[in-house]
């Protein structure tokens, strides 16, 4: 016998429940679609800062005396003693050093002898002078023997006067074959040494006097219209940090230098004992700020149809908008922009492939804030 269940059809309460859950499930969907969070993007910005009325130069350069004497002898020879070493300090009159005398001191001789045969020359012409007057007087000789032995007196005392001064330049030479320090100072190098052969004039060492002392800097062709004799700079030391001068341009060379194309500048510095010779020092110079032009790196430049653009953050919506700038060239330090900038504007300064207008965007500062909330920034 075959049994039949009996199936039990849904009500029609059933089905409108069925349909009721359906269609409220499917508005949540609908509602969660809709609220989607915004896309809002973290960016990194640079901030337009007024540009200064003035900027500085700094240039490294070394202390130095601002008289520095190369001496030399004054006549040739060859050195035989040199009595100072780099970094001694002389006096006038201190030797310094010593060229062989045996040929200068047979030359006085040589003179000392003409001389005295000179003065010889001279009593024997006086006498035949006063020989002649008294004949003359006489009536013995004639006028014209008289004035012949008066022009023979008058040569030979014109002689001896010649003698006599190769006799004192003789004794100089002798004196110029040690080389004597005439101010203080301190040597500060050494050219020629014992044993060497040295002409007239060669330098043998250098002293830098004592006094004054200044910076001697080389600044190149740009800059050097900014350096004029008197323009007040400030002078600091490596060796010290603490140790600022104010010093004065006292010397602006008149060409520049064939090698470094550079011009040389000498500063001025007051007397302090703290300042040695040879210590490094830089020398800034505040000039008049004439660039004009807007940096912003690199990477905040964009293109946007044709046109040179940058991404603008407006601080009170926090959207990006695009601007269009005036690009005048470009640098190692970025580019720089004639027109379209202002001073305290906010520009995207990465990531501008990923701008839109109207994009609302996260600056650092809002980053910073939601991290320390928690917040991820993605």
């Amino acid at each position: 016998m075959i049994s039949l269940k009996r199936v039990q059809l849904p009500s029609v309460v059933s089905l409108a429940l069925l349909g009721a859950v359906a269609l409220a499930v499917s508005g949540c969907s609908d509602e969660k679609k809709a609220e989607t969070k915004e896309v809002v993007r973290p960016v990194k910005v640079v901030e337009i800062a007024e540009a200064g009325d003035t900027r500085a130069l700094d240039y490294s350069g070394a202390v130095k005396a601002r008289v520095e004497m190369n001496l030399g002898f004054r006549v040739a020879g060859k050195i035989t003693d040199r009595r100072v070493n780099i970094g001694d300090r002389v006096k006038p009159g201190d030797l310094l050093a010593q060229i062989d005398p045996t040929d200068y001191q047979l030359a006085v001789k040589t003179a000392e002898a003409n001389l005295a045969a000179a003065e010889k020359g001279v009593a024997t012409a006086d006498l035949a002078n006063k020989r002649a007057q008294q004949l003359f007087d006489k009536s013995v000789t004639a006028k014209s023997q008289m004035e012949q032995a008066a022009l023979s007196y008058d040569q030979a005392v014109s002689t001896r006067d010649a003698a006599a001064s190769s006799v004192d330049q003789a004794r100089n030479q002798v004196a110029y074959t040690e080389l004597k320090a005439d101010r203080s100072g301190i040597v500060t190098s050494i050219s020629a040494d014992t044993g060497a052969v040295v002409a007239a004039g060669t330098p043998v060492a250098t002293v830098a006097l004592d006094g004054e002392k200044e910076v001697q800097i080389a600044v190149p062709e740009n800059d050097i219209a900014q350096f004029k004799p008197g323009k007040t700079v400030k002078a600091s030391f490596w060796s010290d940090n603490k140790l600022v001068l104010d010093g004065k341009v006292r010397e602006v060379s008149g060409s520049a230098d064939a090698q470094s194309r550079t011009f040389s500048v000498r500063v001025s510095l007051p007397n302090d004992d703290r300042v040695l010779l040879g210590m490094t020092a830089t020398i800034e110079a505040a000039v008049g700020n004439a660039e004009t032009n807007v940096a912003i790196p690199l990477s905040a430049l964009a293109e946007k149809d044709g046109k040179k653009i940058v991404w603008i953050v407006d601080r009170n919506a926090s959207t990006v908008h695009a601007r269009e700038i005036k690009v005048t060239d470009f640098t190692g330090a970025g580019v720089h922009v004639a027109d379209g900038l202002k001073t305290g504007d906010l520009v995207v300064a990465a990531g501008t492939q990923f701008m839109a207008e109207n994009l609302k965007v996260k600056l650092p500062e809002q980053q910073s804030a939601q991290a320390e909330t928690g917040d991820v920034i993605r």
